[in-house]
């Protein structure tokens, strides 16, 4: 059986923009808090656009600055980097996942444009996959979208002070799980997928009881991964 061949055209990376489109406003709203909580720490205006624009890793930013302080030790540091690396070590195996996509794709467009992956375009990305989609600007479209958004959503967060500060009270702080939820709907095929979520939502439940704070994250992607490459369909 031939494989279709992967493509990249201008046509798929505003596919990828349209699809990213309802969840922007979630979105800009938590990089508008982030922008909120750099303020709070006494972070300037442009090191707040750096921090957004270059890291571009919405939970480890959080995480990040939950930890800063204006007096930094080596302490500090070493804990801030423990827990961003905690937090992000769910993209090793979100961008290995990718790689029957763009694993024929030349390193030197792959390995630039991993800088851009999100949960968000890699679920929309994964989607469309599955349905036989091989224009990967879909991938680069989304991505390119959302961290042009990103970076400018901390402005109005950074200048505005406290009013967005909890989102929940507006009822902004469910937009970002219902999205992931529906999305994942699409990407169920049997029992190899009811297993291996399930494993990865009670591993990460039990983590965070016993753990608290953002671990959860790696041991529910490590538990999920596991599980699904050791079930049969």
């Amino acid at each position: 059986m031939n494989e279709t061949p992967v493509t990249l055209s201008v046509n798929g990376c505003l596919k990828g923009i349209r699809l990213s489109i309802p969840i922007l406003p979630g979105a800009m709203v938590f990089g508008a808090v982030f922008g909120t909580v750099c303020a709070q720490k006494g972070l300037s205006f442009v090191e707040t656009m750096m921090i957004n624009s270059l890291v571009f890793a919405g939970a480890a930013q959080f995480v990040a600055m939950e930890l800063y302080q204006a007096q930094l030790t080596y302490g500090i540091m070493l804990a801030m980097i423990g827990v961003t690396a905690a937090v992000n070590m769910r993209m090793l195996l979100i961008g290995a996942s990718l790689r029957p996509w763009l694993g024929s794709v030349p390193g030197w467009q792959t390995y630039p444009a991993l800088y851009l992956l999100t949960d968000i375009n890699w679920l929309l990305s994964l989607r469309e996959y599955g349905k036989g989609e091989r224009d990967w600007g879909i991938y680069l479209g989304s991505g390119v979208f959302l961290w042009f958004m990103w970076a400018i959503s901390v402005i109005p967060g950074y200048l505005a002070g406290s009013v967005v500060a909890d989102p929940s009270i507006w009822g902004l702080d469910v937009v970002l799980p219902a999205f992931f939820a529906v999305m994942l709907v699409p990407l169920w095929k049997g029992k190899r997928q009811t297993v291996s979520w399930g494993v990865a939502g009670l591993c990460s439940l039990a983590t965070w009881y016993v753990f608290g704070g953002y671990w959860g994250i790696m041991t529910g992607a490590v538990s999920g991964a596991l599980a699904g490459a050791l079930i049969d369909e």
